[in-house]
């Protein structure tokens, strides 16, 4: 039988706590050759500005194979519809059964601000109390939720162009114990942060290497899955300490990393590894408190799958989603 979840029921099951630790392992896991993460497959045609990414993972610890397609579709804005959308499969490992299929929206932003609290956690500064958020929308308010598990925050400096997405973070987000800043420009929430997290679909550079602070960590998150998009300049690239989730799938959709590359601000050699290999201990992470560190989020299959695997056990545990008999 094959569980389907929507996405009302996945924000129901849906844990930070459990999904950051699953997510660290999954990244060591990797590192350790434990689990196999391919680089993402980006179909486009010539025609259209739409592309669909292949998102792929396998993992023993798990016991799962998993598959997501995202589809990101920058026209959708003019018809009122979301620009990105996306369906996880997992599989069985060992028998090949389809055991679920998930919406992706809720998964893919959990996980997302879980691999961001995880590479604070091994990259920033022990005592980095300020929250830096560039982007007030809903995956900010899920990174807000995620790093109060991994540093000790008191206060958060937000950004956004929208005052209404800015009143709604702050009703959703009042009952945490922390100081709430709003920000009046994008170099404002950079300069305050002890770590920062740039969570917008940006273009064009938002934020500049000269607004970094010594000590600082960012988290690149937020630029759309093309390498000619980018929230971080080329200086701000090149004048940090720059780890990515996975070299293969940063090469083909990080426009942070590649176009400072191809603007000869960096190369490919600058940067210091994967996350999992600075967990698994194989590399260095901040080797002072002076370091500028950098994390270029571009998601990888792995995650979807480590966070996949604790909303299907937890909906089966509540008896939750709907099965379909799919060999009927």
């Amino acid at each position: 039988m094959t569980l389907v979840l929507t996405a009302s029921t996945l924000e129901t099951l849906a844990s930070m706590a459990e999904t950051i630790t699953a997510v660290e392992r999954g990244f060591g896991d990797i590192a350790r050759g434990t689990a196999l993460q391919p680089g993402p497959l980006s179909l486009h045609l010539p025609s259209s500005e739409a592309r669909y990414l292949l998102m792929a993972g396998l993992a023993e610890t798990q016991n799962l194979a998993a598959v997501k397609l995202l589809s990101d579709i920058p026209a959708n804005q003019l018809k009122g519809l979301p620009t990105q959308r996306s369906s996880i499969l997992l599989a069985d490992r060992h028998t090949g059964e389809t055991l679920a299929l998930l919406d992706g929206r809720v998964p893919t932003r959990i996980r997302t601000a879980a691999a961001s609290a995880v590479a604070s956690k091994y990259l920033a500064r022990p005592d980095s109390s300020t929250l830096g958020l560039v982007g007030a929308g809903a995956l900010a308010i899920a990174h807000l939720e995620a790093m109060l598990h991994v540093i000790p925050l008191r206060t958060v400096v937000v950004w956004s162009r929208s005052s209404s997405t800015l009143a709604a973070f702050e009703a959703k987000t009042a009952h945490h114990p922390i100081e709430l800043v709003k920000a009046s420009s994008v170099q404002e929430a950079v300069e305050a942060a002890d770590v920062l997290c740039t969570l917008t679909p940006s273009v064009e550079p938002l934020v500049r290497g000269e607004w970094f602070r010594p000590g600082l960590h960012v988290n690149a998150v937020g630029a759309r899955p093309r390498p000619t998009h980018r929230e971080i300049d080329a200086a701000g690239m090149s004048g940090s300490r720059v780890f990515v989730d996975s070299l293969q799938t940063a090469v083909e959709k990080s426009g942070d990393l590649m176009m400072a590359v191809g603007e000869g601000a960096m190369s490919m050699d600058d940067v210091q590894g994967e996350l999992g290999r600075i967990i698994s201990g194989e590399i260095t992470g901040r080797t002072s408190d002076q370091d500028v560190t950098l994390f270029n989020s571009v998601g990888i299959g792995m995650l979807d799958l480590a966070i996949g695997r604790l909303l299907y056990d937890a909906a089966i545990l509540h008896g939750l989603g709907t099965s379909i008999d799919m060999s009927r």
